[in-house]
């Protein structure tokens, strides 16, 4: 805002002549500010002006006392694999919600523990979803662009 320029904001309303003028020092800025004690016959609100360049002390305002906080630790990551081991198959299901982005293996691929099964979207983030145990995939339960929920089914295995 130029020096020169000044804008004013007045709020008219029913109250007595008992207006006090302060000034208010906020960083490197005064502000001239008109308060009347709001009572119980009428209200009115503070009338404030722009900047002015003028010398003012400076108001201090009490800081709040923050009662100690404790930190808190960082919560232990979920493995990204979820494998339901049976007898002789399992599933690996979503480790969060997202969208799967790009599927790697097809019905009938041998996979070995570790192997990049799919790839899963979540929060602008490229999830990689692993093969729990070497396995023979026998089916793939989603889609590429497909929209998951936690728990949900990708891809079905046999040991």
């Amino acid at each position: 805002m130029d020096g020169d320029e000044r804008i004013e904001l007045r709020v008219m309303s029913k109250g007595g002549p008992d207006m006090r003028k302060f000034k208010v020092k906020i960083d490197d800025e005064v502000f001239e500010v008109e308060v009347e004690e709001i009572g119980a016959q009428g209200s009115s609100v503070p009338a404030v002006s722009a900047p002015r360049k003028s010398p003012a002390a400076p108001v201090n305002i009490p800081q709040k006392k923050v009662s100690q906080v404790s930190p808190v630790s960082a919560p232990k990551p979920e493995p990204k694999p979820s494998a339901k081991p049976g007898a002789g198959s399992g599933t690996v299901t979503a480790p969060i919600p997202g969208i799967v982005t790009e599927i790697k293996v097809t019905p009938g691929a041998s996979v070995k523990k570790g192997d990049l099964l799919l790839l899963l979207e979540a929060m602008k983030m490229q999830n990689e979803i692993l093969a729990p145990y070497d396995a023979t995939v026998v089916e793939v339960a989603v889609s590429q662009g497909s929209s998951v929920q936690t728990g949900d089914v990708l891809v079905k295995l046999d040991r």
